[in-house]
């Protein structure tokens, strides 16, 4: 009878990979060219929009009526509007206010959108009061909810901001409350709630970092929607006023000379649309890199 001699080892159980830390996941998302240009864009427009009165600026707001509708020249580098004020210096201080409409609103909603989303997700009596008041906002339209804001309270860049911010409030509310619903019944919440830990400590070491990666992505769609809406509430009349340059009232006062300097609409309307691609595209990369799940099904 003979016997076999098993001279191989005890075979070590497999070793998992720990899970990327969320500084890791953001690094990956930026990684791929497209993305790499658009950050270096946005980059770009923030540096532009923080150092304007050094960059060959003039006054935005002087007015020149001799030097009306000019073309782009030494003196004025992309021409003059038909009020003779300087189109560079004009575009390049709008850049400053769409960064700071869409910079302030998107840190606002998730802000606010945060803490009302997870009072909401985790006590159900206060669920079934906050759902109702959000379903309520998001019945109206957003950009009819802001014009009517503005007219009650003047146009004033932080009345913009407002009437901006509150109707992306209840889109963030909702991602956080679905993502609170989800946590709120894993077993480490769980047993930390049978163990009589204090609510405030359970929502912020157990439910709170489980919102950020979605928040993460939810901010960067609220900031392109941000800076469109407030072009859109310029152009329409109903946002900040002419004193205050702005891509969107830059447009608006082009149109009616657009057959003759169609560059007054191009260069405000191209850096618009440019800056509102690249933060889709970050937003998109970002949810790819923190959500691999979705971006296979895409």
């Amino acid at each position: 009878m003979s016997t076999t001699v098993n001279l191989v080892g005890p075979v070590d159980p497999p070793q998992h990979a720990p899970a990327p830390t969320l500084r890791a996941q953001l690094r990956l998302a930026v990684s791929s060219v497209p993305v790499m240009i658009a950050v270096a864009f946005l980059a770009a427009l923030a540096f532009v929009a923080l150092f304007a009165p050094y960059l060959g600026t003039a006054d935005p707001n002087a007015l020149n009526t001799g030097q009306r509708l000019k073309v782009i020249s030494a003196e004025y580098w992309l021409g003059s509007d038909a009020y003779g004020r300087d189109v560079y210096s004009r575009v390049l201080y709008g850049a400053r206010t769409s960064l700071i409409a869409g910079l302030g609103a998107a840190l606002i909603s998730v802000i606010l959108g945060l803490f009302i989303g997870v009072v909401s997700g985790f006590f159900r009596t206060a669920d079934a009061i906050i759902m109702r008041v959000m379903d309520g906002l998001m019945a109206i339209p957003g950009i009819l909810l802001a014009i009517a804001l503005v007219s009650l309270s003047g146009a004033s860049l932080l009345t913009v901001l407002i009437a901006i911010t509150i109707p992306e409030i209840p889109r963030v509310v909702r991602l956080v409350r679905s993502v609170v619903l989800t946590v709120r019944h894993e077993p480490y919440v769980e047993a930390a709630i049978s163990l009589g830990t204090p609510i405030p400590r359970i929502l912020w070491r157990h439910l709170v970092p489980n919102t950020i990666a979605p928040l993460v992505v939810q901010g960067t769609y609220v900031f392109a929607s941000a800076i469109l809406t407030e072009a859109i509430l310029s152009f329409l009349g109903a946002g900040l006023g002419t004193e205050t340059s702005s891509w969107g009232n830059i447009m608006a006062e082009g149109r009616m000379y657009f057959q003759l300097r169609p560059g007054l609409i191009l260069y405000p309307g191209i850096l618009l649309s440019l800056t509102v691609l690249s933060v889709n595209l970050l937003g998109d990369a970002m949810r790819d890199a923190l959500d691999p799940r979705m971006a296979r099904k895409l």
